[in-house]
Protein backbone atom coordinates (compact mmCIF):
# COMPACT_ATOMS: atom_id res chain seq x y z
CA UNK A 1 0.00 0.00 0.00
CA UNK A 2 1.29 3.50 -0.83
CA UNK A 3 1.97 5.96 1.97
CA UNK A 4 -1.01 7.90 3.31
CA UNK A 5 0.60 11.20 2.28
CA UNK A 6 0.80 10.06 -1.34
CA UNK A 7 -2.73 8.64 -1.25
CA UNK A 8 -4.05 11.99 0.01
CA UNK A 9 -2.12 13.96 -2.64
CA UNK A 10 -3.43 11.73 -5.44
CA UNK A 11 -7.00 11.97 -4.13
CA UNK A 12 -6.78 15.76 -3.95
CA UNK A 13 -5.35 15.94 -7.49
CA UNK A 14 -8.10 13.64 -8.78
CA UNK A 15 -10.77 15.75 -7.05
CA UNK A 16 -9.31 19.03 -8.31
CA UNK A 17 -9.20 17.78 -11.90
CA UNK A 18 -12.81 16.55 -11.79
CA UNK A 19 -14.06 19.72 -10.03
CA UNK A 20 -12.39 21.99 -12.60
CA UNK A 21 -13.50 19.92 -15.59
CA UNK A 22 -17.18 19.51 -14.65
CA UNK A 23 -18.57 22.76 -13.24
CA UNK A 24 -22.32 23.35 -13.53
CA UNK A 25 -23.42 26.65 -15.01
CA UNK A 26 -26.59 26.88 -12.90
CA UNK A 27 -27.97 24.85 -10.01
CA UNK A 28 -31.38 24.68 -8.41
CA UNK A 29 -32.17 22.85 -5.19
CA UNK A 30 -34.05 23.01 -1.91
CA UNK A 31 -32.10 23.41 1.31
CA UNK A 32 -33.39 22.36 4.73
CA UNK A 33 -31.40 23.82 7.64
CA UNK A 34 -31.92 22.87 11.28
CA UNK A 35 -30.14 25.14 13.76
CA UNK A 36 -29.83 23.92 17.36
CA UNK A 37 -28.27 25.25 20.55
CA UNK A 38 -28.29 22.08 22.70
CA UNK A 39 -27.27 23.71 25.99
CA UNK A 40 -30.06 26.26 25.60
CA UNK A 41 -32.60 23.61 24.59
CA UNK A 42 -33.66 25.60 21.53
CA UNK A 43 -33.94 24.92 17.79
CA UNK A 44 -35.03 26.64 14.59
CA UNK A 45 -35.68 25.43 11.03
CA UNK A 46 -34.90 27.40 7.86
CA UNK A 47 -36.07 26.12 4.47
CA UNK A 48 -35.37 27.83 1.14
CA UNK A 49 -35.42 27.14 -2.57
CA UNK A 50 -32.14 28.13 -4.22
CA UNK A 51 -31.28 29.04 -7.79
CA UNK A 52 -27.57 29.84 -8.13
CA UNK A 53 -25.06 30.75 -10.82
CA UNK A 54 -22.20 28.44 -9.86
CA UNK A 55 -19.29 30.46 -11.25
CA UNK A 56 -19.64 33.38 -8.82
CA UNK A 57 -22.07 31.92 -6.24
CA UNK A 58 -24.78 34.50 -6.93
CA UNK A 59 -28.18 33.12 -5.93
CA UNK A 60 -31.87 33.94 -5.88
CA UNK A 61 -33.44 32.46 -2.75
CA UNK A 62 -37.06 32.00 -1.68
CA UNK A 63 -38.07 31.33 1.91
CA UNK A 64 -40.45 28.38 1.98
CA UNK A 65 -43.31 27.89 1.71
CA UNK A 66 -44.29 31.47 0.72
CA UNK A 67 -41.86 33.79 2.43
CA UNK A 68 -39.39 36.50 1.55
CA UNK A 69 -37.19 36.44 -1.54
CA UNK A 70 -33.58 37.65 -1.50
CA UNK A 71 -30.36 37.56 -3.49
CA UNK A 72 -26.70 37.05 -2.55
CA UNK A 73 -24.43 34.09 -1.77
CA UNK A 74 -26.31 30.79 -1.80
CA UNK A 75 -27.62 30.08 1.70
CA UNK A 76 -26.15 28.68 3.82
CA UNK A 77 -23.37 27.42 1.52
CA UNK A 78 -23.22 26.89 -2.22
CA UNK A 79 -23.59 23.21 -3.09
CA UNK A 80 -20.69 23.40 -5.57
CA UNK A 81 -17.63 23.85 -3.36
CA UNK A 82 -14.31 22.04 -3.00
CA UNK A 83 -12.90 22.37 0.54
CA UNK A 84 -9.67 20.69 -0.61
CA UNK A 85 -8.70 24.01 -2.17
CA UNK A 86 -7.52 27.49 -1.34
CA UNK A 87 -10.57 29.28 0.10
CA UNK A 88 -11.65 31.81 2.72
CA UNK A 89 -14.45 30.85 5.10
CA UNK A 90 -16.49 32.64 7.77
CA UNK A 91 -19.21 31.18 10.02
CA UNK A 92 -21.63 32.61 12.54
CA UNK A 93 -24.90 31.11 13.72
CA UNK A 94 -27.60 31.71 16.28
CA UNK A 95 -31.25 30.70 16.40
CA UNK A 96 -32.30 33.68 14.28
CA UNK A 97 -29.78 33.46 11.46
CA UNK A 98 -26.88 31.55 9.93
CA UNK A 99 -24.09 33.48 8.21
CA UNK A 100 -21.63 31.43 6.16
CA UNK A 101 -19.39 33.31 3.75
CA UNK A 102 -17.10 31.61 1.25
CA UNK A 103 -14.58 32.97 -1.19
CA UNK A 104 -13.63 30.00 -3.35
CA UNK A 105 -10.07 29.83 -4.63
CA UNK A 106 -8.10 27.56 -6.90
CA UNK A 107 -8.07 23.81 -6.18
CA UNK A 108 -4.79 22.41 -4.96
CA UNK A 109 -2.65 20.33 -7.31
CA UNK A 110 0.31 18.49 -5.78
CA UNK A 111 3.28 17.77 -8.05
CA UNK A 112 3.81 14.00 -8.27
CA UNK A 113 7.11 12.72 -9.77
CA UNK A 114 6.87 10.58 -12.87
CA UNK A 115 7.89 6.92 -12.38
CA UNK A 116 11.65 6.48 -12.61
CA UNK A 117 13.03 2.92 -13.02
CA UNK A 118 16.30 4.03 -11.42
CA UNK A 119 14.54 5.04 -8.18
CA UNK A 120 13.62 2.35 -5.67
CA UNK A 121 11.43 4.40 -3.30
CA UNK A 122 9.72 7.79 -3.46
CA UNK A 123 8.58 9.13 -0.09
CA UNK A 124 6.23 12.11 -0.46
CA UNK A 125 5.31 14.28 2.48
CA UNK A 126 3.30 17.42 3.21
CA UNK A 127 4.72 20.29 5.23
CA UNK A 128 1.25 21.17 6.50
CA UNK A 129 -0.85 18.00 6.79
CA UNK A 130 0.17 14.69 8.35
CA UNK A 131 -2.05 11.93 6.94
CA UNK A 132 -2.60 8.41 8.29
CA UNK A 133 -4.91 5.58 7.24
CA UNK A 134 -8.02 4.96 9.32
CA UNK A 135 -8.40 1.34 10.49
CA UNK A 136 -11.16 0.66 7.92
CA UNK A 137 -9.29 2.18 4.95
CA UNK A 138 -8.81 -0.01 1.89
CA UNK A 139 -7.25 0.41 -1.56
CA UNK A 140 -10.78 0.55 -3.02
CA UNK A 141 -12.16 3.07 -0.49
CA UNK A 142 -9.60 5.32 1.15
CA UNK A 143 -10.33 6.62 4.64
CA UNK A 144 -7.72 9.16 5.71
CA UNK A 145 -7.23 10.91 9.05
CA UNK A 146 -5.21 14.12 8.99
CA UNK A 147 -3.54 16.30 11.60
CA UNK A 148 -1.99 19.73 11.04
CA UNK A 149 1.78 19.95 11.39
CA UNK A 150 3.40 22.55 13.70
CA UNK A 151 3.77 24.81 10.65
CA UNK A 152 0.00 25.37 10.62
CA UNK A 153 -0.87 28.05 13.16
CA UNK A 154 -4.43 28.99 12.21
CA UNK A 155 -7.25 28.35 9.75
CA UNK A 156 -9.05 25.17 8.75
CA UNK A 157 -7.56 21.83 7.77
CA UNK A 158 -9.09 18.59 6.36
CA UNK A 159 -9.25 16.32 9.42
CA UNK A 160 -10.95 13.38 7.70
CA UNK A 161 -11.54 12.34 4.09
CA UNK A 162 -13.53 9.28 3.01
CA UNK A 163 -13.46 8.18 -0.64
CA UNK A 164 -16.41 6.91 -2.65
CA UNK A 165 -15.12 3.71 -4.30
CA UNK A 166 -17.48 4.10 -7.27
CA UNK A 167 -16.24 7.58 -8.25
CA UNK A 168 -12.81 7.72 -6.56
CA UNK A 169 -13.80 11.17 -5.30
CA UNK A 170 -14.41 12.20 -1.69
CA UNK A 171 -17.78 11.16 -0.28
CA UNK A 172 -17.16 12.84 3.08
CA UNK A 173 -14.81 15.64 4.14
CA UNK A 174 -14.48 17.02 7.67
CA UNK A 175 -12.76 20.36 8.20
CA UNK A 176 -11.61 21.58 11.62
CA UNK A 177 -10.09 24.78 12.95
CA UNK A 178 -6.52 24.66 14.20
CA UNK A 179 -7.55 27.03 17.00
CA UNK A 180 -10.99 26.81 18.61
CA UNK A 181 -13.78 24.30 18.03
CA UNK A 182 -15.13 25.54 14.70
CA UNK A 183 -15.76 22.61 12.37
CA UNK A 184 -17.80 21.56 9.39
CA UNK A 185 -18.36 18.33 7.50
CA UNK A 186 -19.69 17.85 3.97
CA UNK A 187 -21.15 14.79 2.24
CA UNK A 188 -20.91 14.53 -1.55
CA UNK A 189 -22.44 12.68 -4.46
CA UNK A 190 -21.88 12.82 -8.21
CA UNK A 191 -25.19 13.87 -9.76
CA UNK A 192 -25.51 14.27 -13.55
CA UNK A 193 -21.73 14.40 -13.83
CA UNK A 194 -21.20 17.05 -11.13
CA UNK A 195 -19.54 16.51 -7.72
CA UNK A 196 -21.88 18.33 -5.33
CA UNK A 197 -22.75 18.62 -1.66
CA UNK A 198 -25.87 16.78 -0.52
CA UNK A 199 -25.51 17.26 3.24
CA UNK A 200 -23.47 19.41 5.61
CA UNK A 201 -23.01 20.13 9.29
CA UNK A 202 -21.45 23.27 10.81
CA UNK A 203 -20.67 23.89 14.49
CA UNK A 204 -18.89 26.47 16.63
CA UNK A 205 -19.07 28.02 20.07
CA UNK A 206 -20.73 31.43 20.00
CA UNK A 207 -20.78 34.25 22.55
CA UNK A 208 -23.73 36.58 23.15
CA UNK A 209 -23.98 38.96 26.10
CA UNK A 210 -23.14 36.80 29.12
CA UNK A 211 -23.85 33.50 27.37
CA UNK A 212 -21.45 31.04 25.77
CA UNK A 213 -23.11 28.25 23.82
CA UNK A 214 -22.46 25.89 20.95
CA UNK A 215 -24.57 26.23 17.81
CA UNK A 216 -24.94 23.42 15.28
CA UNK A 217 -26.42 23.91 11.81
CA UNK A 218 -27.38 20.74 9.91
CA UNK A 219 -28.16 21.20 6.21
CA UNK A 220 -29.66 18.85 3.64
CA UNK A 221 -29.85 19.65 -0.09
CA UNK A 222 -32.58 17.96 -2.15
CA UNK A 223 -34.13 18.16 -5.63
CA UNK A 224 -30.75 19.13 -7.12
CA UNK A 225 -30.89 20.01 -10.82
CA UNK A 226 -28.62 21.71 -13.35
CA UNK A 227 -30.54 23.93 -15.79
CA UNK A 228 -28.74 24.87 -18.99
CA UNK A 229 -30.47 28.29 -19.05
CA UNK A 230 -30.80 30.84 -16.22
CA UNK A 231 -33.60 29.62 -13.93
CA UNK A 232 -34.18 33.27 -12.98
CA UNK A 233 -33.50 36.35 -15.20
CA UNK A 234 -31.35 37.85 -12.42
CA UNK A 235 -28.86 35.01 -12.88
CA UNK A 236 -28.16 35.90 -16.51
CA UNK A 237 -24.78 37.50 -17.20
CA UNK A 238 -21.37 36.90 -15.68
CA UNK A 239 -21.00 39.26 -12.72
CA UNK A 240 -23.01 39.32 -9.52
CA UNK A 241 -25.39 42.22 -8.91
CA UNK A 242 -25.53 43.75 -5.43
CA UNK A 243 -27.12 41.37 -2.90
CA UNK A 244 -30.39 42.14 -1.14
CA UNK A 245 -30.71 41.42 2.60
Amino acid sequence: MMTADLALALLINRTSAFYDANPPVYMTYTEHTRVTAPTLGRAQSIDRSIAVRAADNFAVMQDLPNGEQRTGQAFPIVAYFDPLSNFNFGYFANLKRVDITIQRGRPYVFPIPEPDPSVNVVVPYSSYWAATYAPDSTDAALHLLIEPTPRVQHGLYPAEVLEDPSTQLPAHIEMRAVEGDEAFSLDYKVIDGHWVIVHGSFSATEHAAFLTFKVVADITFSDIAFPSEPPDPRLAGTSAPSPTP
